[in-house]
């Protein structure tokens, strides 16, 4: 768990537990890709990264992180995730609701939510959004929730970063139901920890694949060969920090760095090069939220 609260309330569904603020204690995993990585999944406004963070940033600076997608759980956090933008030039945000912030959800929420993404081109997605039946099993009330913010994601021709978990079944209904009348966004079913036969129904509607720490975890086998099995051209790396924290440094509060642990263990899977898996992703990210390096 961070030390002292976040920014704004962030639920934890993701989460392993993050102790104390314990900052890095080994050096980054080498070698070094040649080519550069994308997080392109992360939390950086919790209070546990408020001491540290020009340190943070040179670190993944480092370990060759050239691009970062900010995640969002709620439209309070919207300021601080831009603020962030405005320091670090190379962070890319996402807007939306997460599934357990139904207490955050108004009738206005849609259109707080489009002026946002609207008002700065740094915006890149919707999210993170989705359905979580792990936590909580109120289905329609996620669904209620779901629904508009897809909606919205077409409206704005941009991609969904889907949060699921214990829930792969309704989501595929409900997005199944919006191919079926070409009302399905792309995007990235985030921090995946479901099964092959999952990722096949989700890669069949055109969504992206996005492995986090979890890879790197010894019982994660359905990850493992999720990695071993998905295409070239359809996955991304990510850390969802400050949760999720890859081997050896699980339990410890996960930075923008550490995605280079994930890549490697991905290489190590797929019998390829950690160059390989850089290149990949890092392509991948880049097409799918249309990442530059121009946008200010």
């Amino acid at each position: 768990m961070a030390s002292g609260p976040p920014l704004s309330p962030l639920p934890l569904a993701d989460a392993a537990p993050v102790p104390g603020n314990q900052l890095a204690e080994t050096p980054l995993p080498a070698p070094r890709p040649m080519a550069p990585l994308v997080d392109s999944h992360c939390h950086l406004i919790f209070r546990n990264f408020d001491d540290d963070l020009d340190a943070v940033s040179a670190r993944w600076r480092e370990a060759g992180v050239t691009a970062l997608v900010h995640a969002c759980v709620e439209p309070a956090e919207i300021p601080a995730i831009r603020a962030l933008a405005d320091r670090f030039p190379e962070l890319r945000y996402a807007v939306g609701v997460h599934p357990l912030d139904s207490g955050h959800w108004q009738s206005d929420t849609v259109a707080v939510l489009r002026q946002a993404a609207q008002a700065d081109r740094r915006v890149v997605a919707i999210g993170e959004l989705g359905l979580d039946l792990f936590r909580q099993s109120n289905l329609e009330e996620q669904l209620q929730m779901l629904r508009p913010q897809l909606d919205l994601a077409l409206e704005l021709d941009l991609p969904v970063i889907i949060h699921c978990r214990d829930a792969a079944e309704p989501m595929l209904v409900e997005l199944r139901s919006r191919g079926a009348s070409g009302r399905c966004p792309g995007g990235v079913m985030h921090c995946w920890g479901g099964t092959p036969a999952e990722m096949e129904a989700f890669l069949a509607l055109g969504f992206y694949i996005s492995f986090s720490g979890t890879v790197t975890f010894l019982k994660a086998e359905a990850t493992h060969q999720c990695a071993r099995q998905v295409p070239a051209d359809r996955y991304l790396v990510e850390t969802d920090c400050p949760f999720l924290a890859p081997v050896p440094r699980r339990g410890k509060r996960n930075e923008p760095a550490y995605v280079l642990s994930v890549a490697e263990r991905v290489a190590e899977l797929r019998g390829e090069s950690l160059e390989q898996v850089a290149r990949a992703s890092t392509t991948n990210a880049h097409r799918l939220f249309r990442l530059s390096n121009d946008v200010v």
